[in-house]
């Protein structure tokens, strides 16, 4: 039988109800998922999916990443809600490339991990693989591992094997409705062009269940534990003298301005520190973050380009606000100007929670 597999938290504790109720036949696990956005987090979820197979000795196959053709699938359907017409089509794409997978392989049924995920319609799946098994046929065993107490053995099995438990679907569409409903800034979308992995972001995750299979290879015993803390995103930052001149600058992490604007000029110096009379903005030149961060940047873009990490930042905010709170905007420009000037700085502080990955 083959298994088209969503992710770990369905696929895990499926699958261990079909190699119970179906002892007689070898499950190939089959991971077709062009819908998930953005694609480090396809990659967590496939990664996590490897583990899960692994450790009940099921073979798994990758499917192409096709989103392009996933996204020409379901235009006209954008704004479709969960369980709509939109994800009808998602499941017919996915089915039918998993009929084709199945018939390539000599397969004579398929089924999916989508069955037990309560964010789907378990009628709609059936229909949609019904359909197939006319087409194809190719037979859609459709189990409801749901009932008599399935979700909550299912979150059992999540919390035992310490699954990746992601919290949206996997379409950017889903993803935007989701976050717009719930009045969360879509975090998941951020990228910066400088690389440097964010606080709570899926490349962080990536990286940390990537760490965990190494503890495991090793034999080494962890537990990943969750916690909140206020998490930042920078969306812009500009910063002008006068009217028009831009001045490049780069503001470092967790600078926040309420009002997103702030207008003055350097008053006084301390100590390398240079205070602007307004909203408590503080400029630094690029030769004092070198000093202070043990860096060697040349220009300010080559350190919007290159921005090192956010320890590495908040490590330098520390040292120069010691005040553990702080939330100053700190600039970094290439010398000191003097003038008129005006900051542009859109930014946002958040409660969030994050995993953390701690070795026992």
């Amino acid at each position: 039988m083959l298994v088209h597999i969503c992710c770990s938290v369905d696929s895990h504790f499926f699958l261990e109800k079909l190699q119970k109720d179906f002892p007689d036949e070898k499950l190939t696990g089959f991971f077709y998922d062009p819908n998930i956005h953005p694609y480090s987090e396809y990659q967590l979820r496939y990664l996590d999916v490897q583990r899960s197979c692994k450790k009940l000795g099921i073979d798994l196959l990758e499917g192409e990443y096709d989103f392009e053709n996933w996204m020409q699938a379901v235009r006209g359907l954008e704004n479709e809600p969960e369980k709509g017409a939109r994800c009808e089509v998602c499941f017919d794409k996915r089915f039918s490339v998993s009929a084709e997978k199945a018939l390539e392989l000599g397969e004579k049924k398929i089924t999916t991990t989508l069955l037990v995920s309560p964010l789907k319609s378990q009628e709609q799946l059936k229909r949609v693989g019904d359909a197939f098994y006319e087409k194809n046929g190719v037979e859609f065993v459709a189990v409801d591992y749901r009932a008599d107490g399935g979700t909550q053995d299912q979150s059992r099995v999540t919390k035992e094997e310490q699954l990746y438990r992601q919290d949206y679907c996997g379409c950017i569409f889903g993803l935007t409705m989701q976050r717009d409903q719930q009045e969360k800034l879509m975090d998941e979308m951020f990228s910066p062009i400088s690389n440097a992995v964010l606080p709570a972001s899926i490349e962080e995750r990536l990286e940390m269940y990537k760490r965990r299979i190494e503890l495991e290879d090793q034999g080494i015993t962890y537990k990943i534990v969750r916690q909140k803390f206020l998490n930042y995103r920078q969306f812009s930052c500009k910063l002008l003298k006068g009217k028009t001149q831009v001045i490049p600058a780069h503001a470092i992490a967790y600078s926040y301005l309420p009002r997103k604007r702030a207008q003055g000029r350097v008053e006084y110096s301390i100590n390398d520190l240079h205070y602007m009379n307004r909203e408590e903005v503080t400029f630094i030149t690029l030769k004092h973050y070198n000093t202070v961060t043990n860096s060697n940047f040349q220009t300010i873009n080559a350190l919007i380009f290159e921005t090192p990490s956010i320890e590495t930042e908040l490590a330098l905010r520390q040292k120069l606000m010691p005040l553990g709170y702080s939330l100053s905007p700190i600039i970094v420009v290439e010398n000191i100007i003097e003038g008129k000037l005006t900051l542009n700085l859109d930014a946002k502080t958040y409660d969030d929670t994050k995993e953390l990955l701690i070795e026992l």
